[in-house]
């Protein structure tokens, strides 16, 4: 039962230093150093239970989502969790759409971030309530209700509410067998840590050999900053892991659109399943022409973990612009705003392998993933989860 009224929002900027060993590193971000913006919220319920939130960050910037998520902590303070999570579409509307901060924005850049990190902390919190992890919440909770967790302004061109419904209401049919399934097999998924670009050719080899003892069979490699060394690194890569495991290919977004085509018909040799943001997040007709251009190479375009709403995503999806759609649980409005993508990409039928791998990033979309196979898609057929070998 959902009790209690928010008494306290407190946020931490939490980072690590990462670049040190470039861990993390790429084409564009050469020294990340992994952090988060960790909001933590309290209620003045006895139970004590408390909703734990995150934004994923590179470091320097993360003071900047800190203060947006103070600015936002208001829309929080006082209110009742149950009027929250009873208006959830409203809540949502709500903080996503301050009078004034939204002109910083509006649902996008440091504003949105922040919004993401509180919004799953309340998550957090009303799963704890309810004594489920946020993936089993949202597998039992009625499609009515999920549907009105949803803001759909902007999207109803492609997703109203009633095609929503529809998606959610046909999912019931098997869904116990398929929580059975991840319970006992787990979700597919895939390493990007054996070959960041700030490696050594000898740290590639190691790391990828490791992971193949230990049960791995599909790989990343990031792309894109000088295409000789992409060369060498990738033959390095397919000699450790042999030409039937899956390798993906990852350039960051550093490529102009006539460079990315180029650059990947040199390396289609080495038979990738995808590039990954090739060029600029915001550019749609870019992505669409250089996923048109990769067809005839077998090579699909993925991208997603910079799109800054649900907005972008629809323009990908109706300019048939990707072929694996990446959601990020922080850079979009948290839980509410990635189910309308997912149901949009359950209606254009593009298969949905989140972006993950950074502070927290694994932990929180695997909620989201569970559910999708579980309740929307049915499916795992060129599917996959990033995330961090151990």
């Amino acid at each position: 039962m959902v009790r209690g009224r928010i008494s306290r929002l407190s946020v931490r900027d939490v980072r690590f230093p990462t670049s040190l060993g470039g861990h993390g590193s790429d084409a564009m971000h050469t020294d990340p150093d992994y952090s988060a913006a960790y909001v933590v919220i309290e209620t003045d319920a006895e139970d004590g239970l408390k909703g734990c939130g995150i934004t994923f960050t590179l470091g320097k910037g993360t003071e900047v989502v800190v203060c947006a998520v103070n600015a936002l902590a208001h829309h929080v303070l006082n209110k009742d969790l149950k009027d929250i999570v009873g208006d959830f579409r409203g809540f949502y509307r709500q903080l996503a759409n301050d009078g004034q901060l939204r002109w910083i924005g509006p649902e996008k850049g440091v504003v949105h971030l922040a919004t993401a990190a509180i919004l799953n902390a309340v998550w957090d919190l009303w799963a704890k309530q309810e004594g489920k992890p946020v993936w089993k919440l949202l597998v039992d909770m009625d499609p009515r209700t999920l549907v009105s967790c949803i803001d759909f302004r902007y999207i109803t061109d492609v997703l109203t509410e009633e095609d929503a419904l529809e998606i959610l209401q046909k999912g019931q049919v098997g869904k116990k067998e398929r929580e059975e399934q991840m319970l006992a097999q787990g979700y597919p998924a895939y390493t990007t840590s054996c070959a960041w670009l700030g490696y050594s050719d000898d740290m590639l080899k190691q790391l990828c050999t490791q992971a193949l003892k230990d049960g791995w069979t599909r790989f990343k490699v990031k792309v894109g900053a000088d295409l000789q060394d992409d060369e060498r690194r990738c033959r390095l890569i397919r000699d450790v892991i042999g030409p039937e495991k899956t390798l993906m290919m990852d350039a960051n977004q550093r490529w102009d659109v006539p460079e990315a085509v180029e650059w990947m018909s040199k390396l289609a040799k080495f038979k990738p399943l995808w590039i990954e943001e090739p060029t600029s997040p915001d550019d749609i007709l870019g992505h669409a022409t250089i996923s048109k251009a990769l067809v005839p190479l077998g090579i699909g375009v993925a991208t997603g973990e910079q799109c800054h709403n649900r907005v972008i995503f629809k323009q990908l999806l109706q300019a048939k612009a990707l072929q694996f759609l990446q959601i990020d649980s922080c850079r979009l409005g948290s839980v509410n705003e990635n189910l309308s993508v997912l149901l949009m990409a359950k209606k254009f039928e593009i298969p949905v392998c989140p972006h993950a791998g950074g502070v927290g990033l694994c932990e929180l979309v695997q909620h989201l993933i569970l559910f999708d196979y579980i309740s929307v898609s049915a499916s795992l057929k060129n599917r996959m989860l990033a995330t961090q070998q151990k």
